[in-house]
């Protein structure tokens, strides 16, 4: 259905749009479930009553959670010799295992200073380790050891609006999210793009490259902790190339094959959505899954869309071989929005975008996750110390910031076909809660130099390929 059709008729709310956040599974071991009684309209909703599994009443629940703040030491690094790599990618993939465990033990009731107290000693150590790695063949980066100390954080888990409409639920969803992550599409703000100007680049180029059919899932991260297994710590869905692990190399990816029908051998990735109905998943205790906080069978895609879009104000030019580019945070909860960009919607409604809530979708309209990524390349580097400053994003009015050239930017949609009356999170680090905000996407360019130069002159041109 076209959005225009869309809006044409009188927008309905079905038993999803009532019900949608009403039911979450214990995502830290076991649990039950809440669930809604609830009616609602388009011209409105009475206050509907939350209640457990065994229809008690949850409304006097509380009505906040607990998770741990520390700095994204990887986002401080600035330089990291090649020899240091390993050390630094395996240093970082055990400060997220720290914290994963000291939230575990926080939120299981632990003694909260005792608890910081250790994590401080264990952070402080490993990244010792990296700044020693790093001194060996470059300056000592001493500022990082003011990253080791965390604190603890109370979150609210209630609905936003005061306990109106679908998420008016009472009760928390222990390891998140709570029903304060969601939002009805309709009260979101309209998106806005920079008019198309004189010289800008309106072409569009896809790639088809299916939906993950071939089940290629893994907990690795190649980009942050290449060499380390379950770096991610949550599972991520793969398209594109066949071969992207932990252990890729630009060699082993340029070797293997694709699911994309016209060759394009780059990799796409993001995190699964899971569905929360309290059912085990087949990976309930592996990495990725249950063993590291995310439960709940992994729902995929319904549709892909792998887009590659032009500049409003100017030609674009080719992204090199291998460029590396993650868009959004993974811990944008805990360390801050400044790299956060998840965008929300549901199939119909996409001139409205959500920024920080999940978004309860009408009648028969599909979830989608849009994951637009930095459009500007600093015209040298393939990757950079922290996986950001090699790349930016257009300024507001679409040109690219001083010393930035344009290339294709990336645009990644993802619909989902959520069952009615089941709530969905994406997978995340266990302390962030499952928040839609640390929603995020990777991508490593290994399309063939011919295809780039298609790629950059159907955009160039004006033309859809």
């Amino acid at each position: 259905m076209t959005p225009t059709k869309r809006q044409g008729h009188k927008r309905r709310l079905s038993r999803r749009t009532r019900a949608l956040v009403a039911v979450a599974a214990l995502l830290l071991g076991g649990g039950g479930t809440a669930v809604i009684a609830a009616n609602a309209s388009a011209g409105g909703a009475r206050q509907p009553a939350a209640r457990s599994a065994d229809g008690a009443d949850a409304s006097g629940a509380a009505a906040t959670a607990l998770t741990i703040a520390c700095p994204d030491v990887g986002d401080r690094l600035r330089d990291v010799p090649d020899p240091a790599r390993q050390q630094v990618s395996t240093g970082l993939a055990e400060l997220d295992a720290q914290v994963a465990r000291a939230y575990e033990r926080a939120a299981s009731g632990g003694d909260g200073a005792a608890v910081l107290g250790e994590l401080k000693q264990q952070r402080s150590a490993t990244i010792g380790r990296m700044a020693d790695a790093i001194g060996e063949r470059s300056a000592r980066p001493s500022d990082l050891t003011e990253l080791s100390g965390c604190s603890s954080r109370q979150v609210r888990t209630e609905a936003a609006d005061g306990g109106s409409g679908a998420n008016a639920l009472k009760r928390p969803m222990p390891g998140g999210p709570s029903p304060a992550d969601f939002a009805d599409i309709r009260t979101a703000p309209a998106a806005s793009r920079p008019a198309a100007r004189s010289g800008g680049s309106t072409g569009t180029f896809s790639s088809a490259c299916g939906r993950n059919e071939n089940g290629h899932f893994n907990s690795d991260n190649v980009i942050v902790t290449p060499g380390v297994s379950n770096g991610a710590h949550h599972t991520h869905d793969y398209v594109g190339n066949l071969s992207t692990n932990a252990f890729s190399t630009n060699a082993s990816l340029a070797a293997a094959g694709t699911t994309c029908s016209n060759g394009d051998l780059s990799t796409h990735y993001w995190p699964v959505l899971r569905l929360l109905d309290g059912k085990a998943a087949p990976d309930a205790n592996k990495p990725g899954g249950g063993h590291d906080g995310n439960m709940g069978k992994v729902l995929r895609p319904k549709s892909v869309t792998i887009q590659f879009r032009g500049s409003p104000v100017s030609k674009v030019s080719a992204m090199p071989r291998f460029l590396r580019v993650i868009t959004g945070d993974a811990k944008a909860f805990t360390s801050g929005t400044g790299n956060a960009n998840a965008s929300w919607s549901c199939v119909g409604f996409e001139e409205r975008q959500l920024k920080d809530k999940y978004p309860i979708c009408p009648d028969g309209a599909d979830v989608v996750r849009t994951l637009a990524f930095q459009s500007c390349w600093d015209g040298k580097n393939t990757d950079s110390a922290n996986h950001r400053t090699h790349v930016a994003f257009a300024r507001q009015d679409g040109s690219c910031p001083r010393g930035f050239r344009a290339v294709p930017q990336l645009v990644q949609r993802i619909t989902y076909d959520v069952p009615d009356g089941t709530a969905f999170a994406v997978d995340s680090f266990p302390e962030q809660l499952h928040k839609p905000v640390t929603d995020h996407g990777d991508f490593i360019n290994v399309m063939p130099d011919s295809l780039m130069t298609k790629a950059v002159a159907c955009v160039n041109g004006g033309r859809r390929c």
